[in-house]
Order: C-alpha cells, then structure tokens, then sequence
C-alpha cells in the first residue's frame, strides 16, 4: 500500500479561529478527516503531522523516503522564507505536493513567491479544504506512475579510494 506522509506547516493548529475571512472556518480536525476519508477510498496510507518548527519539518521530509511513497505539504509561512524545507524536499527524492488553503498569488506582495513549489511536482491553492483533497490525488495519480523503488534499511558504505577523501 502506497504510504504518504502530510505536513502541515506553522500556525495551522488554529485553522477554524484564525483569519476566518482567509482560511474559512474549517479546521484542521475537519481536514485530517476528509483526507482519511480520501486516502481509504484511494487506497493509500497516510501519516498526517502538523509542526511549527522548521527544523523538524525538514528533519521530517529528510527522513521521510525512509518509510513513504510521496508527500503532500503545506509549508504555511515557510512556504515564502524557507530554502531549508525546499532543499529537503529537492534532496529526499520523493514525489510532492505543495497545497494551500488560500490563492497565495492573491495575496499580498510577499506571499506571491513560493521558496518551496519548484521542488514539488504540483502546487495547489486556492480549495480552500479541497486543495488539499485535490492534492492528494493528484499526488496519487503521479506516485502510482512511477516506477516502484528499492527500499533499503542500510546505507551503502562506499570505498574511499583517496586518503585524503577519507578525512571528512
């Protein structure tokens, strides 16, 4: 079974009371369930997790071809600051997804650029709770694509074959 590993990003914890004229009034108890709902129908596994940490988000995808097929994240906030979460996403070698709850290009100047989006295989904005369903399947679609990788529970030793290589 395909497993997908979702992030959401900082401050969303307050999604239902936080800028309800942006957001909406969902909240993210409301959107863990309907992509439960999506992921039993699509058939796929999820691990859902929210973080307002950016060190632990990257930690997070870093590890993440560990144990998953592909991710589904909303930076939040970092998707506009945050190279260290773009280049964990560039460097983990798995499929992903960036998703909005808002159409970020209607936002204000600074909200307009995403660090994060060119080392995803698609951006959705805009749903509102339907990005991220939208995402999800589209992200299935893709990952079910792909051609099926090695899993590995140890990493290959390679033989150094210069001294001074040997020094790191």
């Amino acid at each position: 079974m395909m497993k997908i590993l979702v992030i959401h990003g900082p401050n969303l914890q307050l999604l239902g009371e936080r800028e309800v004229s942006v957001y909406g009034k969902v909240t993210l108890k409301q959107i863990n369930a309907a992509l439960e709902k999506e992921a039993k129908t699509l058939g796929v596994a999820l691990a859902i997790e929210q973080s307002n940490h950016e060190g632990a988000i990257v930690d997070r995808v870093g590890n993440a071809r560990e144990s998953f097929d592909a991710i589904l994240i909303n930076p939040a906030a970092y998707t506009h600051t945050s190279v260290a979460i773009r280049d964990a996403l560039a460097a983990c070698g798995l499929p992903a997804v960036e998703v909005h709850l808002s159409h970020i290009y209607r936002r204000e100047d600074f909200r307009q650029h995403s660090m994060t989006a060119p080392a995803c295989v698609a951006q959705v904005t805009g749903f509102g709770k339907d990005s991220y369903l939208l995402g999800l399947r589209g992200l299935v679609a893709y990952a079910s694509q792909m051609k099926p990788k090695k899993k590995t529970s140890a990493v290959r030793k390679r033989k150094c074959t210069s001294k001074r290589s040997a020094n790191f």
